[in-house]
């Protein structure tokens, strides 16, 4: 219960970027907390936040099929501001980090999800393919796409004339 407890930040974090929307991902995230926690024998899943992490993604999986089957997918932008201190360069981090979060959010779901397993929440290769259930080489071969994806998007941001800011 404590380590379940522990690792809601993380596992919201997680979800938060599947969904792209905070109420979808605390539904998913309650919704995984209250499976695990109504599963009599948690013996043998082996680490727990690995273990919550492959149901989160299967219960959004499978909500994302249902709303592809009923035809209407939730787009939901979802992403806030970052909160920092005052000052031109909070500001500009800020900034960037929305950039990038858009950047990533234009991948394809599949490189997106290895992106954050991999690059956000700092799961090895092998790890990331237990989790996801594929081969590390589909990992490995997804992550190069969506870091090249990502590194195109972000070159064909606009740059800023100096001293003005971004529109």
């Amino acid at each position: 219960m404590r380590d379940l407890i522990q690792s809601l930040p993380m596992l919201r974090r997680f979800a938060r970027n599947l969904t792209r929307s905070p109420e979808t991902a605390d539904e998913l995230v309650q919704e995984a907390c209250e499976r695990a926690l109504s599963n009599e024998d948690p013996g043998g899943i082996g680490r727990l936040d690995l273990w919550m992490k492959r149901l989160i993604l299967s219960l959004w999986n499978d909500r994302r099929r249902e709303l592809r089957r009923r035809g209407r997918i939730e787009q939901v932008d979802a992403l806030r501001d970052v909160a920092g201190s005052d000052g031109r360069l909070d500001a500009e981090a800020r900034l960037t980090l929305a950039e990038v979060r858009r950047a990533l959010r234009g991948l394809p779901p599949e490189q997106r999800t290895v992106m954050i397993l991999v690059c956000v929440d700092g799961l090895s290769y092998r790890e990331a393919a237990d989790q996801l259930g594929i081969p590390v080489g589909t990992v490995m071969s997804r992550l190069a796409r969506g870091r090249l994806a990502l590194i195109k998007r972000m070159k064909r941001r606009p740059t800023p004339a100096p001293g003005r800011a971004p529109k």
